[in-house]
């Protein structure tokens, strides 16, 4: 059944999986992300990419910024203000934060996830782009995607939540940039985005995961969104890392997912 609800006014679909270390079931999590954030706003598809080659420092690389780029065309011709994103890897949502601050100057971004995914190439001991995304969005992306990214989110104006695992270079650009932790105190104002990575969920309730680093109880987690929902203006939320072995577990996890973005429906 539909959702009545006008919070988001578009679903982007974006479902790459090569800035994943461990990519083997995120398309089959992508697609059913899709479907359950499609209940919501009409829905847009980044068209899959096969390009193949490492460059930069970065694992398939061109495919990567070959999404990238198909992205930000879609968002840019959509007009859209509030944005629902169903990933892919924890790195489409370089592509959505820098649209959305774009429309929103004043974006505020909560990043929840079990890993600080602050690593640049130069620091990443993989070459996953999955684990960058953040550094990309504070000013440091790689060099070739540096042109078509806008200005970068204010250091300020960027909150993790349900750290856990990091490498060196995740933790010093962390200090270097003094990115603090989301407190319940923290004050709600202006536009304010959500990233969640289903990695920062417990696997003893959320086991569909290629990362199991988390300690997020499922109703904690739901309660919080809609915390955010209700006391900020939502104008974005994107879930990543979904991935389920099979159908049933596809099905399984999708409807933790539609708590989720239930809750970020929440005015």
């Amino acid at each position: 059944m539909q959702s009545t609800s006008n919070a988001f006014d578009l679903v982007l679909a974006y479902p790459q999986w090569q800035g994943s270390g461990r990519h083997q079931n995120l398309a089959r999590g992508a697609a059913a992300a899709a479907d359950v954030c499609g209940r919501f706003a009409p829905r847009t598809q980044v068209p899959a990419s096969d390009a193949d080659g490492d460059a930069h420092g970065v694992r398939r690389w061109h495919a990567i910024l070959e999404q990238f780029r198909s992205a930000q065309d879609l968002l840019a011709r959509s007009g859209a203000r509030r944005v629902l994103t169903a990933g892919g890897d924890c790195a489409v949502d370089v592509a959505v934060i820098d649209y959305l601050h774009r429309v929103h100057p004043g974006l505020t971004v909560i990043w929840i996830d079990a890993h600080l995914d602050a690593n640049t190439p130069e620091t990443s001991p993989s070459g996953s782009f999955h684990g960058m995304p953040v550094a990309a969005i504070l000013g440091r992306a790689p060099a070739p995607m540096r042109p078509f990214l806008g200005a970068p989110i204010d250091p300020a104006r960027f909150r993790y939540c349900g750290i856990r695992v990091g490498d060196d270079g995740d933790w010093a650009l962390q200090r270097e940039l003094d990115l603090k932790t989301f407190a319940p105190e923290h004050p709600l104002r202006g536009p304010v985005h959500i990233h969640f990575d289903l990695d920062v969920l417990d696997p003893r309730e959320f086991p569909y995961l290629a990362y199991t680093d988390g300690d997020l109880a499922v109703d904690d987690a739901v309660a919080l969104v809609a915390r955010i929902a209700r006391e900020a203006d939502l104008v974005g939320f994107t879930v990543t890392e979904f991935s389920p072995a099979d159908a049933r577990e596809a099905e399984e996890g999708s409807r933790v997912i539609e708590r989720l973005c239930r809750a970020a429906c929440r005015r």
